[in-house]
């Protein structure tokens, strides 16, 4: 088995460079990824890993096994680091000792499977890692049939939005692509499109029927969404404010928005 004990080795400062730039992860094709429950969503989710870190003062070789039992045929190089080394690539106290080279998927429109009445979010422009991953959070709470992000501004192997997502980026179904092509999609498939958007055409979210096929779209806190957006909406939608303010944070909305749609839809817990 490989070891790693030194900061100044050349996979070592690879990984550094995986986290930091955008451009070396689209380069390379690859991303890091930091937790056990991490790792093991992504491996449910259809990721390959190129590499597998372990730091035994943290987790034993047996424990590793242990963990990575029921993904034994899909294991991919194992190796050794020093605490040092965890610690330099580690963003958190609390990920188990586990680290991994993951190889980065497409997520192109052409690749998405939705069904007749599905239910997906569409997020345009998003940029901040937290607003994104809280995003993915609801989306997966919801059991949304996909999640599309319209003129990205960040990549989503973003080491920090798979922190803020808890590991959702790889429980989703995502795409992302120019707010023209995901337009074109929706209107294919036939799925109605609710933009939430506060302006003198918006109805209240709650009078809207979300059975049928429906996306939900979101804009960012800063600017909102685009004209393009509204102009090809089913119906812009806002949620009545009772205070001060005339505005809530991005995940925030699209979640009151969601789960009215999932109520409309006999929306069961699955766990009772």
């Amino acid at each position: 088995m490989k070891e790693i004990s030194s900061l100044q080795n050349e996979l070592v400062k690879e990984l550094v460079q995986l986290q930091e730039k955008s451009r070396v992860r689209k380069k390379k094709g690859l991303f890091l990824i930091e937790g056990q429950r991490e790792i093991k969503l992504a491996l449910e989710g259809g990721y390959s890993l190129k590499q597998l870190l372990f730091c035994a003062e943290i987790i034993s070789q047996k424990e590793l096994e242990t963990l990575m039992e029921p993904y034994s045929t899909e294991l991919p190089e194992i190796i050794h680091i020093s605490l040092q080394v965890y610690q330099k690539l580690a963003h958190r106290k609390t990920t188990e000792g586990l680290l991994a080279v993951a190889i980065s998927k497409t997520l192109g429109l052409q690749d998405l499977h939705l069904t007749n009445n599905c239910l997906v979010l569409v997020a345009e422009a998003s940029e901040k890692p937290g607003n994104i991953g809280a995003l993915l959070r609801t989306a997966d709470a919801a059991n949304l049939d996909a999640v599309i992000i319209a003129n990205p501004k960040t990549d989503l192997f973003n080491p920090n939005i798979i922190r803020s997502s808890v590991g959702c980026i790889f429980t989703n179904q995502i795409a992302t692509g120019s707010t023209e092509d995901i337009l074109r999609l929706l209107k294919n498939k036939g799925i109605h499109i609710y933009t939430a958007a506060l302006d003198d055409r918006s109805l209240p979210y709650q009078q809207m029927d979300y059975k049928k096929a429906s996306a939900i779209v979101v804009g960012t806190e800063a600017t909102g969404l685009s004209e393009e957006w509204m102009e090809n909406s089913t119906q812009n939608v806002i949620i009545p404010m009772q205070g001060k303010i005339d505005s809530l944070n991005v995940s925030v909305s699209a979640a009151i928005i969601i789960f009215e749609a999932k109520r409309q839809r006999n929306f069961v817990q699955s766990k009772e």
